[in-house]
């Protein structure tokens, strides 16, 4: 048994697999398994997963050691897909690892130290520094933050890598479930009641709780799961040293798209909801609702308002189904911790923005 399993979720992403595979191949931490969960692609990623298994089956030395394959039929979204891939992972710690991603030789490794520290025994995920794969000079993402507006956020998005703020190890509101590691037990504490079954291409059926809420089929999926996470006591933290490259929507294929704005808008309202006791919410309304209006307006300028629209009536039309965490008087701390985790963002994005600006 490995100490960590690194799960891929594919969906029509061969053009990725061969760079990411070569990646971690390369790593200098090698007490890992690999673990790809297909998620319905046609592009012939079934096939090439397919031919990586029979070179394993027939002891091929230049396939990774531990290397499985689970090939859903349809496509499950990236909650679904990694929601199986954590239920079959059988070791301490999971790495969640998008497809269009390229880690450096000591990535892992880094990771690895930042859960063996000293003190680092309530650490419940350790999110890297993504560096734009097209732009190596430049950062992707140092941990994302969620601010009062009800805006996810990259922290350092575009900014460079040498830059100096994001050279230092922090507390973050979110870690980035693109590429980064997680205590698999806390992920087992945090799971929302229930499992879901999903039909392999072979007609084996896998079962798995929901980690990540499914309901969300893909994007904030992994602010929500932090969120629960803060809530309950957790850490979630910031490693500089642990450097991966990412191509960004590699999957979805734009940074905008029609698909893309309406589900998160959709999952933007779930996500306040779900999360914020009724008091909380209270308190955050009116600056939720200008951070409505001012995405609104941004997105009608890029031909994409009605997209957005469509994914806010779809998300209040939704509430009622949502499984909303109720407030606990025993975490009263947690959540008051956590709304100042919201006003530090705040003031942290408006920075940025301001620095990118000028």
């Amino acid at each position: 048994m490995s100490r960590v399993t690194v799960v891929i979720p594919n969906y029509n992403g061969l053009r990725f697999m061969e760079p990411c595979m070569s990646a971690l191949k390369a790593q200098t931490y090698t007490d890992f398994c690999v673990l790809i969960v297909d998620n319905g692609s046609t592009d012939g990623s079934v096939e090439w997963i397919s031919s990586l298994m029979d070179e394993k089956e027939n002891g091929d030395d230049r396939t990774l050691p531990g290397i499985r394959a689970i090939l859903l039929k349809d496509n499950t979204g990236f909650a679904g897909a990694v929601n199986v891939g954590i239920e079959y992972a059988d070791s301490e710690l999971v790495l969640l690892l998008n497809n269009d991603t390229e880690p450096e030789p000591d990535f892992m490794a880094a990771l690895i130290e930042a859960f063996d520290k000293e003190g680092n025994e309530r650490l419940f995920a350790a999110s890297p520094m993504m560096i734009q794969l097209y732009h190596k000079e430049l950062l992707d993402d140092a941990g994302d933050g969620f601010c009062l507006l009800g805006w996810a956020f990259q922290r350092g998005v575009g900014r460079p890598v040498s830059d100096a703020k994001f050279s230092r190890g922090c507390q973050v509101f979110s870690a980035c479930a693109g590429a980064s590691m997680y205590r698999r037990d806390m992920l087992e504490a945090l799971a929302i009641k229930g499992s879901r079954s999903y039909e392999g291409i072979g007609g084996e059926t896998y079962t798995c709780r929901e980690y990540f809420d499914t309901e969300h089929f893909a994007y904030l999926e992994d602010l929500d799961l932090s969120f629960r996470a803060r809530t309950e006591g957790y850490d979630i933290r910031y490693v500089p040293k642990a450097r991966v490259f990412h191509v960004g929507s590699g999957t979805s294929g734009s940074k905008y798209n029609s698909f893309k704005v309406r589900l998160a808008a959709r999952n933007n309202i779930w996500l306040c909801w779900k999360n914020m006791p009724i008091l909380m919410l209270i308190i955050n309304l009116p600056f939720i609702l200008l951070g409505i209006l001012i995405k609104l307006m941004f997105f009608r300028k890029r031909g994409f308002g009605r997209d957005y629209v469509k994914g806010l009536k779809e998300g209040l039309a939704g509430i009622r189904s949502c499984r909303k965490k109720y407030f606990r008087m025993s975490r009263l701390g947690y959540y008051i911790g956590t709304e100042l985790r919201m006003i530090a963002d705040t003031f942290s994005y408006a920075g940025d923005l301001i620095r990118r600006k000028l």
